[in-house]
């Protein structure tokens, strides 16, 4: 009932963390242990590259990912539990023909038939008998049973809110895995574009230095530079590589198929909402809050269940028929009803064992919703402040990069007036590269806390893409 207990604890790790478990190297181990950083991959790959939008990210995830594929089945699994204690309290009727060769010998059976004159035979037979007969019982009443049956329906609208909990994890994590593409493809922009900038300053450079103007050092400082930018590119490029192959596996595409991002995700507010708002919310609707009261619900109902083993129970047993010698032309309808109340006296220690682990089993439903309610307040509080300093974030981020921007055309010019060297330059082109990590990673962080608290509220199958494009709906 708790298989996915860790994996949703997943949601509310730092991002930082998150990022790093998406884009490690270590991902297949990790998916060997959580299936929601697995799937079930669908059709064929083919030559021509895929547009992915994140509604299809989300589509696909809640149809391939293996992690609702094993939750949906385990709602299947709990149905067919209430299904069979259902069963208890139904009537069960069979039918049945038969046909028998029958020869009695009474002497053995203790009977023996002595009027004088008439010559009675101790053995009758061999002859045909036929019996066609329809049986029916049930238990009219039995409270054991009775609540047993409730136990498993609640236990049974757990596991479909467990379901829905699921989902809002799975679009978190496919959502999550688009936004740390979507993240990587700025990197590699910007870097590429850190490396158009080296390579031009390298070209001057050594144009400068054939033709006598500047020294051999500020050529290797900007071929230094360029090398730098270059490497950088080339582990971007590769952790994009690797984190669109985590993207895929999380949404069931295809081994092999290629696919492009056609949405980018820029800075978008969250339409307002107050801590209590939001905590109310999470409360009324979050899937897993309401799996768990439906759970200690459902452990009440089976420690009375356990309780009522010992009260007595009503049943019914009655079968009619039509039977015959040697067959159903000479037959005649016979039936059977009773009617018993049954008592149990004594079942050893069956009975005090049940209710002692339906009682610990209430205690630990009841310990565990205690625990969600305070965790579910912490998500909550967390998403709300890790939404605000990663707005803030942006918005300081955004102006040193203007700020940086500035300085690197600044210092080009001093450096193609002669006032300054290439190190101003090469120092103010670090500045921009930096700037620019920043303002993606805070961009990121601002997005994902936004789907973070989608989540943290319950309503990530249902508003996460809004809540990422345009605010609260």
């Amino acid at each position: 009932m708790f298989r996915n207990r860790h994996a949703r604890d997943l949601l509310f790790v730092p991002c930082a963390f998150l990022a790093l478990i998406l884009g490690s190297p270590r991902l297949s181990r990790a998916q060997a242990q959580n299936p929601f950083l697995g799937s079930v991959p669908a059709g064929q790959a083919t030559a021509t590259t895929l547009d992915l939008s994140l509604q299809d990210a989300f589509n696909r995830a809640l149809k391939y990912n293996l992690g609702i594929i094993e939750s949906g089945q385990d709602t299947r699994v709990a149905r067919a539990a209430r299904l069979h204690s259902l069963n208890a309290l139904l009537p069960a009727l069979s039918a049945r023909i038969s046909a028998s060769l029958e020869q009695i010998n009474f002497s053995a059976q203790g009977i023996n038939f002595k009027i004088p004159g008439v010559n009675i035979p101790s053995v009758v037979g061999p002859f045909w008998v036929t019996d066609g007969r329809a049986y029916l019982s049930q238990e009219v009443f039995n409270w054991s049973d009775i609540q047993g049956f409730k136990a498993a329906s609640e236990s049974e609208k757990a596991s479909e809110y467990t379901y829905k909990s699921d989902r809002d994890l799975v679009v978190f994590t496919a959502g999550s895995a688009y936004l740390l593409v979507i993240s990587d493809l700025a990197l590699v922009d910007s870097i590429r574009a850190q490396v158009n900038t080296a390579q031009t300053l390298y070209q001057q450079d050594a144009d400068k230095h054939k033709n006598g103007i500047i020294a051999g050092i500020d050529v290797l400082r900007a071929h230094v530079e360029l090398e730098t930018q270059q490497q950088r590119l080339i582990a971007s490029q590769n952790q994009l590589n690797i984190d669109k192959l985590s993207l895929g596996r999380v949404i069931g595409l295809p081994s092999g198929q290629e696919f492009r991002l056609t949405e980018s995700v820029p800075y978008a507010p969250l339409a307002d909402l107050t801590l209590e708002q939001a905590l109310k919310q999470a409360y009324a609707t979050r899937p897993d809050y309401l799996s768990s009261k439906a759970q200690v619900q459902a452990a009440e109902l089976a420690l009375r269940s356990a309780g009522a083993e010992n009260y007595p129970y009503i049943s019914t047993a009655t079968d009619y028929g039509d039977i015959g010698a040697p067959n159903f032309t000479s037959s005649h309808g016979t039936f059977d009803f009773t009617a018993a109340v049954n008592v149990p006296i004594f079942e050893g220690t069956r009975v005090r064992a049940d209710k002692l682990q339906a009682d610990a089993a209430l205690e630990e439903r009841q310990a565990e919703l205690a625990d969600l309610q305070g965790r579910i307040d912490d998500q909550v509080r967390t998403a709300f402040y890790n939404l605000k300093s990663s707005s803030d974030l942006v918005t300081v981020a955004q102006s040193n990069v203007d700020l940086a921007n500035q300085t690197l055309a600044q210092a080009q010019d001093r450096y193609a007036s002669g006032v300054a060297d290439n190190l101003e330059v090469v120092q103010a082109q670090e500045s921009v590269a930096s700037a620019n990590q920043s303002y993606i990673a805070s961009l990121y962080s601002y997005n994902l806390a936004k789907i973070s608290l989608a989540q943290a509220l319950g309503v990530a199958e249902k508003s996460a893409l809004q809540f990422l494009v345009g605010g609260k709906q």
